[in-house]
């Protein structure tokens, strides 16, 4: 009866944004409240949990979203977008941009956390589609199927390090199968699959589209890509830093994302900013303007926060995994199907895989299943089908500016593709090793 609810409650939710027409953030309150009360959740309880989902999804991206936006429309805005697009374009030619691009996301996404490699890698994504006018869904899609997979799949990011100590499992075999069953999957849910996407519809958010700047004016090659991937350079050192020299206050500190991203956007100020001839009033119009171009897109996030935090605690993601524990199915896809199910439910790939594994546990042990393999069961699970209960979903749309339809055309299909070669990549490595 729970799934029944849940179901109906984002049948509610869609016919509301695309029939109803209803703005998104809106929308997701009046069902949130809608889901709360049919799953029995005391109604003063209710607005707590509104509160609580918002301020737990909020709280950890709006500093990064903002941040990110400000530099990304600063990059745009002085002409270091076009310089860095001019020389990706020159190093790999019209034809492999593509695969630069996704190249560049998976190597990023394997230390960053996956909010932080989106808000970095959108600038400049729309950066060559509107200096070579190629298509937003083709160029972009590869990219961040890479950061997602790296999200879901590779330690040390949270769930998956999560996994690997609920489940007792290595943390450098499971690093090392990752990317092994992740090439495949990226490569097919990438460069594969958006091929059949090249004529879709999608307008790029107009934040990150660079006013006419002479060629003259450009700034130079280093400053544009020192500025643009300081983020990732000093989150990359910080991160290899924690690991090699130990646990550090003052290293915890400088790898903080909204704290690397607060340093970042003070040295482009003056780099991209004040040494071009820019006067810190127009700077700050920049900003101002970045701030507006995404105040909606904080918004939807929000509200699918909210969502996600009112289905979890009426405790129905529990009541599914329970209830999957008497299927008699192979452990491993019973833990990729586990937090499959609970992912399309919740929309959190960090809940279902972290659910999942709490009810898989004992099941692995009696089945003498790898663990390594386990973590990446459950992970691929977790990122299946991406859909209006996600996050992800509504920073993809809102960003491409695309349609709900097309969304779940390229976003959620794309996702739902590197789920399940994923589980065809682990079942495969769990009959050689």
């Amino acid at each position: 009866m729970s799934f029944l609810i849940v179901a109906g409650c984002l049948l509610v939710l869609i016919l509301l944004v695309t029939w109803g027409k209803m703005n998104a953030f809106i929308a997701f309150l009046l069902v949130s409240i809608l889901a709360g009360i049919s799953l029995g959740i005391p109604a003063d309880k209710i607005p707590g949990s509104l509160q609580k989902g918002i301020g737990d999804t909020i709280g950890g991206l709006l500093s990064i979203i903002m941040l990110g936006a400000m530099l990304g429309k600063l990059v745009a805005e002085s002409g270091a977008a076009r310089q860095i697009a001019n020389s990706l374009m020159k190093l790999f030619g019209t034809r492999y941009i593509q695969w630069a691009l996704l190249v560049a996301g998976f190597i990023i996404g394997i230390p960053l956390y996956y909010g932080v490699g989106f808000v970095l890698m959108v600038p400049l994504i729309f950066s060559v589609v509107y200096q070579y006018k190629l298509p937003a869904v083709y160029i972009g899609l590869p990219t961040l199927a890479a950061l997602s997979i790296t999200h879901g799949f590779l330690p040390p990011h949270p769930s998956p390090a999560a996994l690997v100590n609920q489940f007792g499992a290595d943390m450098g075999l499971t690093l090392l199968y990752g990317i092994l069953v992740a090439i495949p999957a990226l490569i097919l849910a990438g460069p594969v699959f958006s091929r059949f996407l090249r004529k879709m519809p999608s307008a790029p958010n107009a934040l990150y589209q660079q006013e006419e700047v002479r060629e003259t004016r450009l700034p130079g090659r280093f400053n544009s890509f020192f500025t643009a991937l300081l983020p990732v350079l000093l989150l990359i050192v910080t991160t290899l830093l924690n690991h090699l020299a130990g646990k550090n206050a003052w290293l915890s500190f400088a790898g903080d994302a909204p704290i690397v991203m607060l340093f970042c956007i003070v040295v482009a100020t003056y780099t991209l900013g004040i040494s071009q001839g820019r006067t810190m009033k127009e700077i700050t119009r920049f900003y101002s303007e970045a701030v507006n171009d995404v105040a909606m897109i904080v918004l939807i996030i929000a509200g699918s926060g909210a969502l996600k935090q009112v289905l979890s605690d009426s405790g129905v993601s529990g009541q599914i995994a329970a209830a999957m524990q008497h299927w008699h199915i192979p452990v491993l896809v019973l833990g990729w199907l586990t937090a499959a199910i609970i992912r399309a439910c919740i929309g959190s790939a960090t809940i279902a895989g972290l659910t999942a594994a709490s009810m898989i546990g004992p099941l692995m042990v009696q089945a003498h299943a790898n663990p390594n393999l386990m973590v990446l069961s459950v992970g691929a699970g977790s990122l299946m089908f991406s859909h209006v209960n996600d996050a992800g979903f509504w920073m993809f749309k809102e960003y491409f500016n695309m349609s709900i339809k097309n969304t779940l055309l390229s976003w959620s299909v794309m996702e739902t593709i590197v789920g399940v070669a994923g589980l065809l990549g682990i079942l495969l490595l769990n009959a050689f090793i």
